[in-house]
C-alpha cells in the first residue's frame, strides 16, 4: 500500500522530492526495496505531523506536503493542486476533499467530514454527520495536507487542542487558533484505509479499473 501511495505522489509534476519518513526499520527496508527515498526519524513523535516537521527542518523548501500512507488511490495532480494553492503565502495550510453523494456514509465515524465557507476555507471537520441534515452530498476529507514550512514548524510545537482531542482530528488545532485551512476538491475518487475491510474495498476498486 505504501508503494501505491509513493508511486501516486511521484506522478505529481510540482513536487521536487518525495520522501518516506519512518521510524520503523521494516517500513524503511520495504520502501528502499522499491526505490523510495527513505529518511529515518525519531521514535518519540506523537503524530505523523511531528515526523514531517522533523524532515522539514532538514530540507530547503518553503512548502511541505504531508502525504499519509493510508491513501493508496492518491494521484499526482491532486498534490499539484495543493502546491498551487500554497503559492499564496497568506494561506498557511491546505488539504483535500471529495464530494460524496452516498449519504449513507455520512454516519461512518471513520469517514471524516468537512464543511467550508464560500471561499472554500474549512469551517469545521468532524467524524459526526456534517452537515447534520445533508440532502444532496457531503464533503469527505482526504487526509493529505500542504503547509507553508514556517507554519508547519510552529504548528508542530503547539499542544493538542480541546476539539482535536475530542474528534481525534489534528487539523482542528489550527482552526481553534484562528488559522485558515484551504480545502481543495480532488478530481479523483479516493478510499482511505482505516480498517482491514477497507483494504478489500481498495482492491476491488482497482480491479474494476477505477484507478488512474
Amino acid at each position: 500500500m505504501i508503494q501505491w501511495v509513493y508511486e501516486g505522489a511521484k506522478q505529481a509534476i510540482k513536487l521536487k522530492k518525495v520522501i518516506v519518513a519512518t521510524d520503523d526499520d521494516r517500513i524503511a527496508q520495504t520502501c528502499s526495496a522499491f526505490g523510495a527515498d527513505v529518511w529515518m526519524t525519531s521514535q518519540s513523535h506523537r503524530s505523523g505531523t511531528d515526523r514531517v516537521a522533523e524532515v522539514a527542518r532538514r530540507i530547503d523548501s518553503p512548502i511541505i506536503l504531508n502525504i499519509q500512507g493510508d491513501e493508496p488511490l492518491l494521484q499526482g495532480d491532486s498534490l499539484d493542486r495543493l502546491v498551487d494553492a500554497l503559492q499564496d503565502a497568506t494561506i498557511p495550510m491546505a488539504t483535500l476533499a471529495i464530494k460524496v453523494e452516498d449519504l449513507s456514509l455520512i454516519e461512518d465515524i471513520n469517514t471524516v467530514k468537512v464543511i467550508t465557507d464560500n471561499e472554500e476555507f474549512a469551517l469545521y471537520f468532524s467524524r459526526s454527520s456534517l452537515p447534520f441534515q445533508a440532502s444532496d452530498y457531503f464533503l469527505r476529507h482526504v487526509g493529505i495536507y500542504g503547509y507553508q514550512k514556517d507554519f508547519l514548524l510552529e504548528f508542530s510545537q503547539w499542544p493538542p487542542s480541546r476539539l482535536e482531542k475530542a474528534e481525534k482530528l489534528e487539523q482542528l488545532r489550527a482552526l481553534e487558533r484562528g488559522y485558515k485551512i484551504k480545502v481543495l476538491l480532488s478530481p479523483h475518487s479516493t478510499l482511505s484505509v482505516d480498517t482491514p475491510q477497507d483494504i478489500i474495498k481498495v482492491e476491488n476498486f482497482m480491479k474494476k479499473g477505477n484507478h488512474g
